[in-house]
């Protein structure tokens, strides 16, 4: 403001040094320098705030739209068919999707000389009669049962195939390292790492307990692992830390370092300090 009263001053000395003397008028000149100056900053200052302006209301539209929209349209839950896991996808129940050795049985509506029972061969191909091999991997049975249908299509007219899926893997978990019985184990229902420890037979007298550790496949080329003191666990009568087991988990208990070393110690005079069941 104060910059445009100035300005509107000095046009009033310019046009009233009109016809003075060539002192005054360069006095009058470097005035009008300075007023056409100070008009520059205040149109600058000017598009600066519009340019602001516009943005904050454009912002303020863009919110509200996204506002609206998330009120108006419900959430729909993930279709199943469409994701591979929930992790990836956001999905709470996925179906199955086919590995390596699964089981097939096709069926034909209407000719049955085409019924056949086939299994997912190592490269992920199954074999079709009368066809060239389809890929299955990674499908899920209604996926396959369309791709079936649609390779049938170019030799029979209109074929109704139903696809069931006869043997697949079982999930389980692999226990290992000081437990009784080291090996592969089904995984039926909820189970928790101390839970497989057990269905292994339990701790032996070399078993680590406060370093119990879980490794877990994130993917194809991650693995998590987790180290649990399943020893604090039971002592405290706690299971809060008591991971559930999924499926291909990995459970290894390590040795105690008392165990490591027995090999090169007298065992008579050993066994009568240390009580390996404190490790």
């Amino acid at each position: 403001m104060s910059c445009r009263f100035g300005c509107a001053g000095i046009i009033c000395k310019f046009q009233s040094g009109r016809g003075k003397s060539g002192r005054s008028k360069g006095r009058d000149e470097r005035e009008m320098k300075r007023f056409l100056f100070c008009a520059v900053l205040v149109l600058g200052y000017c598009a600066v705030q519009a340019s602001s302006v516009a943005a904050v209301a454009q912002e303020q539209a863009t919110q509200a739209a996204q506002a609206g929209e998330g009120a108006a349209g419900p959430t729909k839950p993930g279709t199943a068919d469409g994701a591979s896991s929930p992790d990836e996808m956001g999905n709470r129940r996925p179906l199955y999707r086919l590995r390596r050795s699964d089981v097939i049985e096709i069926k034909f509506n209407f000719a049955s000389e085409f019924d056949q029972t086939v299994s997912v061969q190592p490269d992920g191909f199954i074999p079709l009669k009368g066809l060239d091999e389809l890929y299955a991997e990674g499908m899920t049975v209604a996926e396959l049962r369309n791709k079936i249908q649609q390779a049938y299509s170019e030799t029979l007219h209109d074929p109704g195939v139903t696809v069931g899926l006869k043997d697949f893997e079982k999930p389980y978990f692999i226990a290992t390292g000081a437990v009784a019985r080291p090996g592969k184990y089904e995984l039926r229902g909820d189970s928790t790492v101390t839970e497989g420890v057990a269905m292994a037979g339990g701790f032996t007298d070399q078993a680590k307990h406060s370093q119990v550790v879980l490794f877990r496949r994130i993917s194809g080329e991650r693995t998590e692992a987790r180290v649990l003191n399943v020893k604090q666990m039971l002592n405290s009568r706690n299971l809060a830390e008591d991971f559930h087991l999924r499926a291909g988990d990995l459970v290894y208990v390590p040795q105690n370092w008392i165990s490591k070393i027995r090999r090169y110690l007298p065992t008579s005079s050993l066994s009568t300090y240390v009580n390996p069941t404190q490790f």
